[in-house]
């Protein structure tokens, strides 16, 4: 068969059937939660002060409303692909219905750098908040062992230092890892009362930080432009939707979650869009206040938060903060490296990888050995990687896969008008042609850099596919699946 022979979507929902089949225990709040958790993470609460004092200024705010509506197009493109393919596989499952093996494959390699790259990048927010907590508490840990040897650290006269090992971040990692081993319920749960905890507390912040808010420090709300594409100004603005776009990347995680979803067909458009409309939200009005607190030039830091902190007069909110950053970033960390391992499981259930992606625990029902593999992966990035880079990778990885996923809807609709959908995305083909041309006009915005490290990262995926997954390939191969064993 070709590089582009797809498999049927009979064939594809025989297969969220089985022996290997995933436990069915998430409901839509459930779902909302998980969508929620991984949204509220990473970004909102240590990228954004670099996006304010690099890119956008106050107008962050607006970065916001650009980067969310990229995800209203490619969220209902996923909600209909969801309820129509309700297995585990994101992206890469709709990829392979609709366009082909090579491109599936093209996207599953894709998402590696939306959910583990991704993980690394939170895993290493995480280490900085914990490092700023137990400041607060009077803790100081050794400098060295809480940061990247390739990123320069500031000491508090000043100087700067670089780390040996990220310690902490490698400790999150393993942490949420044996969680995802355990079960998803026993993760479903535990993200459920972190997400109220984190989302209570950002509230709180929003309401007693608007009392403190400095009207001179939102003028002029779009800073002139410097001279330089993507420094303030409107491509400052451009630049920094396509920077802060990581804060949305969760909310397609919730799909990933479908085959261990109740009722797929009611409950996925739930679980997407209201986890979209709740976080997006909450972005904008924490944006705003932020950027009304503290002067934008002064929120070049990985904590922006804590330095806005400094600006309101109630030392107990700084340690109440810090608790429920790191709470988020854990629930965030839980939810991407579920992603990550559903998307591996399937595709070791096509014979692209290798069988140890696929092999489930016969106890907890969970892809044990991939969560394993994967803490490995992760832990390496996340003890050595500069935040930085690990950022700017995970948000052009995730709007290629969004770009993908619209043209999916396309297509699927020539090619399969008349299979059942329970959720119809609207407007099509408006809808679907919004969504490409607005994430790949937010790429656009991401510099030549990161342009070139998705091509390397694609190139390495390619020889990946060439030398191992087309020759072991279910597809191009023909053979009858008797399903993976544990």
């Amino acid at each position: 068969m070709g590089l582009f022979a797809t498999k049927s979507l009979d064939r594809i929902l025989q297969e969220s059937g089985g022996e290997n089949e995933l436990r069915r225990t998430l409901g839509p709040a459930a779902l909302v939660a998980l969508g929620v958790g991984a949204i509220v993470g990473a970004g909102i609460f240590t990228l954004t002060g670099i996006v304010a004092a690099n890119f956008a200024g106050p107008a962050i705010v607006i970065s916001f409303v650009f980067a969310a509506i990229g995800c209203v197009f490619a969220g209902l493109c996923y909600s209909e692909f969801a309820t129509m393919i309700p297995i585990a596989g994101s992206a890469y499952t709709y990829a392979y219905a609709t366009m082909g093996e090579l491109i599936a494959w093209i996207i599953g390699w894709d998402l590696v750098l939306e959910y583990c790259v991704g993980s690394a990048t939170v895993s290493i927010g995480w280490s900085q908040t914990l490092l700023a907590l137990l400041h607060n508490l009077g803790v100081d840990l050794p400098r060295r062992f809480v940061a990247s040897p390739f990123q320069p650290m500031a000491l508090p006269d000043g100087t700067l230092i670089y780390g040996i090992i990220n310690l902490p971040a490698v400790f999150v990692v393993v942490f949420a890892s044996v969680v995802l081993i355990l079960g998803i319920r026993e993760s479903a749960g535990a993200n459920a009362v972190i997400v109220f905890l984190k989302v209570s507390v950002i509230v709180i912040f929003i309401a007693i930080g608007w009392r403190y808010m400095n009207p001179a420090n939102h003028t002029p709300l779009i800073p002139p432009n410097t001279g330089v594409y993507g420094h303030f100004g409107w491509s400052g603005i451009v630049s920094g939707a396509g920077v802060i776009f990581f804060a949305f990347i969760g909310f397609d995680a919730v799909s990933t979650a479908s085959q261990e979803a109740k009722n797929p067909q009611r409950d996925m458009p739930m679980g997407i869009i209201g986890s979209l409309a709740v976080c997006t939200v909450l972005f904008i009005a924490y944006s705003f206040v932020l950027t009304g607190v503290v002067n934008y030039k002064d929120l070049n830091v990985g904590a922006p938060l804590s330095v806005a902190l400094t600006h309101i007069p109630m030392p107990w909110l700084a340690i109440a903060m810090n608790l429920a950053v790191l709470a988020g970033l854990t629930s965030v960390m839980i939810v991407m490296l579920l992603g990550q391992s559903r998307i591996f499981y399937s595709m070791a259930r096509d014979g692209l990888l290798p069988k140890i992606f696929g092999d489930i625990h016969p106890k907890f029902r969970t892809p044990w050995r991939c969560n394993l593999v994967l803490m490995v992966f992760v832990g390496l990035f996340a003890a050595f990687a500069p935040i930085a880079v690990v950022g700017a990778m995970t948000s052009i990885g995730t709007l290629f896969a969004f770009v993908l996923v619209c043209a999916g809807i396309l297509i699927m609709r020539r090619t399969h008008p008349n299979a059942p959908r329970p959720f119809k995305t609207p407007l099509v083909p408006l809808v679907p042609i919004l969504g490409i041309l607005t994430n790949l006009f937010l790429m656009s915005g991401l510099g030549w850099s990161n342009w070139a490290r998705l091509v390397v990262w694609l190139a390495i995926g390619l020889i990946i596919y060439f030398s191992y997954g087309r020759k072991h390939s279910h597809v191009q191969s023909a053979a009858p699946r008797s399903g993976v064993r544990a």
